[in-house]
């Protein structure tokens, strides 16, 4: 099994919601008061059966026009026709984005090849205009594409694929466990973006149950540390990939 961070850039998000890229080389965060600051990784894994895609970032250009997604994919010795599942935790804005392309002025399935897995309930709220993170266009493309499939609870995509009802950062909020031999896997979305949450415990304003996503944390830090998984951190600031260590009460990433 191979493993790639598709890292899609660094980008500062104020009280409008717009990803704005940010380059920490240039760019002053003095300069963006009020702002969020992310980093964006996609991941994408190559096992026996399958070229997995987990969450599809923003689905930005590059300068040239070039959708960075294909690049990154392409970079990893793998052509974007070859992803054959979509797999998306939950379907926000910097996380979903991507699972379309805009091409002459339309917007067409990015991955056309690929069944898409999304929660039920996820896609549901998505639709229901509660909130200005969901970009609605974007899923129109899929629901018309007969390439969606819609899992609810927890189960199996395949012999290699788990998926878990979370349901801390978003109600429906979904993660995956992808092992293949001795192998595991683990893409928390949200729930686990990234290492420096495991390090220090504490509820986020921005979960939909900060409380429940900071127990979430705690266990699965506890699953990776005895099970020895390798955890997928979406916002990372540095490292993508950490295998989860505790010495006493603490956690360490590694």
């Amino acid at each position: 099994m191979q493993a790639f961070s598709l890292y899609e850039g660094s980008y500062s998000v104020d009280s409008s919601k717009k990803f704005i890229p940010f380059d920490p080389t240039k760019d002053d965060k003095k300069d963006r008061k009020g702002s969020l600051f992310i980093h964006v990784h996609p991941f994408l894994i190559k096992t026996a059966n399958d070229l997995i895609l987990l969450d599809t970032g923003l689905g930005y250009k590059d300068n040239n026009g070039e959708f960075i997604l294909y690049q990154n994919i392409k970079k990893a010795g793998f052509e974007p026709s070859e992803v054959s599942l979509v797999l998306l935790s939950h379907l926000h804005q910097d996380h979903a984005s991507g699972m379309v392309v805009e091409k002459e002025g339309k917007l067409q399935l990015a991955f056309p090849e690929a069944e898409y897995i999304v929660a039920r309930g996820e896609w549901e709220t998505a639709y229901s205009g509660a909130s200005s993170s969901y970009k609605t266009a974007v899923f129109d493309v899929l629901q018309r594409s007969g390439n969606l499939h819609l899992v609810e609870g927890d189960g199996y995509v395949n012999n290699e694929i788990r998926y878990e009802h979370s349901g801390g950062h978003t109600e429906f909020h979904q993660v995956f466990h992808i092992t293949e031999g001795d192998e595991h896997y683990f893409f928390g979305g949200d729930e686990l973006p990234e290492p420096e949450q495991l390090l220090r415990k504490f509820a986020a304003k921005y979960d939909y149950d900060g409380k429940k996503a900071m127990h979430l944390r705690e266990n699965y830090g506890n699953e990776a540390a005895k099970e020895g998984w390798i955890c997928m951190f979406y916002h990372s600031t540095k490292a993508p990939f950490g295998r989860v260590s505790k010495v006493g009460d603490a956690f360490k990433v590694y």
